[in-house]
């Protein structure tokens, strides 16, 4: 079998209804959208019309405030450290920073301007000279009880 071979199911997509074809086909003449007004015409879009009504997204309150330019952060474990140098990711005498670790495969989410922020969950046995933007207490006491040092760069990337 190839590709240019392969079709569907007999009935496994229905024909299309002409519409505007006879008043004999069932969708003649107005084509099933009734007479005149608006939404018989072409290019209608009415979400969130309410009939004169005054549509819901006017009649809540807005809440909240959306900053365009707040810092987002992926976070980094120091247990997924541990297991990034067990398993050869990660080399232990080597400084840790933000681009090693996207090397690593340690920092997900497409944006190669996150910010990466240091937390505290899991174990870290070994010292590590560790430099991100941002690390809880928590962690940094940790690195440091193991021998290690954290570094947080001034450096804040932009959010685009």
């Amino acid at each position: 079998m190839k590709l240019n071979e392969i079709r569907d199911n007999p009935g496994a997509r229905p024909k299309f209804k002409r519409l505007g074809r006879g008043i004999g086909s069932g969708k003649g003449k107005t084509s099933g959208k009734g007479v005149k007004g608006q939404k018989a015409r072409e290019g209608v879009a009415l979400n969130g019309f309410e009939g004169g009504q005054l549509p819901i997204y006017r009649r809540l309150p807005k809440r909240g405030f959306h900053n365009l330019f707040r810092t987002e952060y992926a976070a980094v474990n120091l247990g997924s450290l541990e297991r990034a140098i067990e398993s050869g990711r990660l080399k232990p005498d080597e400084p840790v920073t933000e681009d090693v670790l996207r090397a690593a495969g340690l920092v997900r989410g497409g944006k190669s301007a996150l910010a990466v922020r240091l937390l505290a969950k899991g174990a870290i046995t070994r010292p590590l000279t560790i430099t991100v933007t941002g690390a809880s207490a928590a962690a940094v006491a940790a690195v440091q009880a193991a021998g290690g040092t954290v570094t947080m760069s001034a450096k804040v990337p932009a959010v685009s």
